[in-house]
């Protein structure tokens, strides 16, 4: 087998965020003397997220053995995971912005087609359903857990309280259709295709607003494990909150 350690295209700032808390975490458990330092247990966990790359291959890179690069990445993900925004965290962020924006997308999994609580039936394939927060100016505010694909966006911002958290903070929110009815703190469009006057330009100034969230899931996905999810749903939710804790990290 040929192998080469793949490029990482972070920057420095991610390893030196990770490595003294995977040094705290060891402290923490009382681990005993291990071979990689934290900094050598960090590099696989930023090439897992940032590049996708598999277990097998960071094991023949990094010359480890697959149980021991799974072990290490999995440590390092549940401690990222802890210093993820909650929400009341993430109300406090966006309380001093005039309003957030709010989107929700579908992250692929690989699933056959038995399992059709993760199919969604609009992107047509399986997956998980992550409702992202953003500000004004696109930025990542939240990633809460990551619910199965068939749950509605609607359904799954209910879940995760956000549009009730919003209201009682008096946060305005921009957000699609499929955000109809989720109180009054969320703005939607106006329903319909043949729209004149008034509420076609709404619409159209409420698109203008609503793509700068874009640049927030765009920003999650820059992180190409999020491509394609390999590992198991009850996984997913600690992956992209570790995302989200080292993107607002940099």
């Amino acid at each position: 087998m040929l192998v080469s350690p793949s490029a990482i295209d972070l920057s420095s700032r991610s390893l030196q965020h990770l490595s003294p808390l995977l040094a705290g975490h060891r402290r923490q458990i009382g681990s005993r003397w291990r071979r990689p330092t934290c900094g050598r247990q960090a590099v696989p966990v930023l090439a897992h997220l940032r590049c996708g790359d598999t277990y097998t291959r960071l094991a023949a890179g990094f010359r480890a053995g697959i149980a021991t690069v799974h072990r290490y990445i999995r440590e390092a993900v549940d401690v990222l995971a802890a210093l993820a925004p909650t929400r009341e965290q993430a109300i406090a962020t966006v309380r001093k912005k005039a309003y957030v924006i709010l989107d929700g997308t579908v992250l692929p999994i690989d699933r056959i087609a038995a399992y059709r609580p993760y199919h969604s039936g609009k992107k047509n394939h399986h997956g998980m359903n992550v409702q992202v927060l953003a500000d004004p100016a696109g930025r990542l505010v939240r990633a809460p857990g990551a619910l199965p694909a068939a749950v509605h966006d609607l359904t799954a911002a209910r879940t995760h309280g956000t549009p009730a958290a919003l209201a009682a903070d008096h946060v305005k929110c921009w957000a699609d259709r499929a955000h109809q009815g989720a109180g009054p703190a969320v703005r939607v469009p106006f329903r319909g295709k043949n729209l004149r006057g008034r509420r076609r330009r709404h619409n159209r100034d409420h698109a203008k607003i609503r793509s700068r969230g874009e640049r927030a899931t765009a920003t999650l996905k820059c992180w190409r494990l999020l491509r394609k999810l390999r590992c198991s749903t009850t996984r997913i939710t600690a992956v992209v909150r570790a995302v989200v804790a080292l993107e607002l990290a940099a």
